[in-house]
């Protein structure tokens, strides 16, 4: 286990990854609400996660952000929730690690490297979601995200509403 704290986590660093959060946050928020009743359990084919499943797996990659964060680098693979309840894991998870890159506390990790890996794979899964909330006849709409009001620390499920959606 590496517990080196990385001096190159400048304050400007930690604000503009906390940006890149709170657009997690948006853009997640956009995928998850709204589903049809049966859409955690939706089945595009074989072998593919449901989005019950993936919806698990990005609360277990914030967490293990956070994990790497704060030096103890932890990996948990949790079993599907109920959709609204993994829905709340998903946001409790964000601010936990905002509310620790908000403070003073050392990063034990790479800002580069935790962007890199659990934070940019959970981009991905809410891409995944969004796919395949069309597949299951259930779509999110498109939007011009360059204008959305994505503000730091606001990574909760209360989102501003879409400037500009097509």
């Amino acid at each position: 286990m590496n517990n080196s704290i990385h001096s190159d986590n400048s304050r400007e660093k930690r604000e503009l990854f906390r940006h890149t959060v709170a657009t997690l946050a948006y853009r997640g928020g956009k995928a998850l609400r709204g589903v049809p009743p049966t859409f955690a359990d939706f089945r595009a084919g074989e072998g593919v996660r449901t989005p019950g499943q993936i919806l698990a797996h990005l609360g277990d990659l914030l967490d293990w952000a956070l994990s790497m964060a704060i030096g103890e680098r932890r990996w948990q693979d949790s079993k599907s929730l109920a959709w609204d309840d993994g829905v709340e894991r998903f946001f409790t998870a964000l601010k936990k690690f905002d509310d620790f890159l908000a403070s003073d506390e050392p990063v034990h990790a790479s800002l580069e490297k935790l962007f890199q890996g659990p934070v940019a794979d959970a981009f991905t899964h809410v891409g995944q979601i969004a796919i395949l909330r069309r597949m299951a006849d259930a779509p999110v709409k498109g939007e011009n995200y360059f204008v959305a009001e994505i503000v730091v620390g606001r990574v909760g499920v209360d989102q501003a509403k879409a400037k500009r959606e097509f």
